[in-house]
């Protein structure tokens, strides 16, 4: 069964925030994402703050490219 399209445009995950997407937040709770990660949409005003808020709470995080995360689904 082939998957619906999604929007044709990213936004980002921050509460509120209706500005287009521009980096990946890819995150994993250890305790409970074993062997796999979650991604967060962000625009450039919100991704330090999600990083952050993702690190404050000691989940292993990284910020790609939306290009970076198109390019990882692909390779699959």
């Amino acid at each position: 069964m082939p998957l619906t399209p999604g929007p044709d445009t990213l936004i980002c995950s921050a509460r509120e925030c209706t500005h287009d997407a521009v980096n990946a937040v890819v995150w994993s709770n250890p305790k409970i994402h074993y062997g796999r990660h979650k991604t967060w949409l962000a625009c450039e005003e919100h991704t330090q703050t999600l990083l952050e808020y993702l690190k404050h709470r000691g989940f292993p995080a990284e910020v790609k490219t939306l290009d970076e995360i198109e390019n990882d689904s692909t390779s699959d």
